[in-house]
């Protein structure tokens, strides 16, 4: 969590032409799924207590990423898994700048999701596993 802290104030401080975005990427801990989500809690409220909330926002990423409702096996999982726990720290204003130039933003999540059908759970795997 202190790396986190420290990761979202440099962010936060750093010219933007210079480091837009920021990735902390964990494989020595948070390797179970539960844990990791109790730590994104955590998390969240890490960036509200530094008053980043509107500025700075975490996409996460973990091996075994399951969404709420979805099966542990369900393809659309892959979206948003990873070799490792990892966090995406990302600049609002650039994300809603990127939406705005994007018109079609929308589909590229409904690419992904036919990408990842095709693919298939065995496929997905497959390119996780690739060294």
């Amino acid at each position: 969590m202190q790396e986190l802290g420290q990761e979202l104030k440099y962010l936060n401080a750093a010219d933007p032409l210079l480091c837009e975005t920021s990735l902390l990427i964990l494989p020595h801990v948070l390797g179970d799924f539960g844990d990791y989500n109790q730590f994104l809690a955590e998390a969240e409220a890490t960036v509200s207590a530094l008053g980043l909330e509107g500025v700075l926002q975490i996409a996460s990423f973990h091996p075994a990423y399951a969404f709420a409702g979805s099966a542990p096996n369900d393809v659309e999982n892959y979206s948003n898994r990873s070799p490792y726990p990892m966090l995406h720290l990302l600049r609002e204003a650039s994300v809603t700048r990127a939406v705005a130039a994007f018109p079609e933003a929308n589909e590229i999540v409904d690419r992904n999701m036919a990408t990842l059908r095709a693919l298939g759970a065995v496929g997905c795997r497959e390119l996780m596993t690739r060294d």
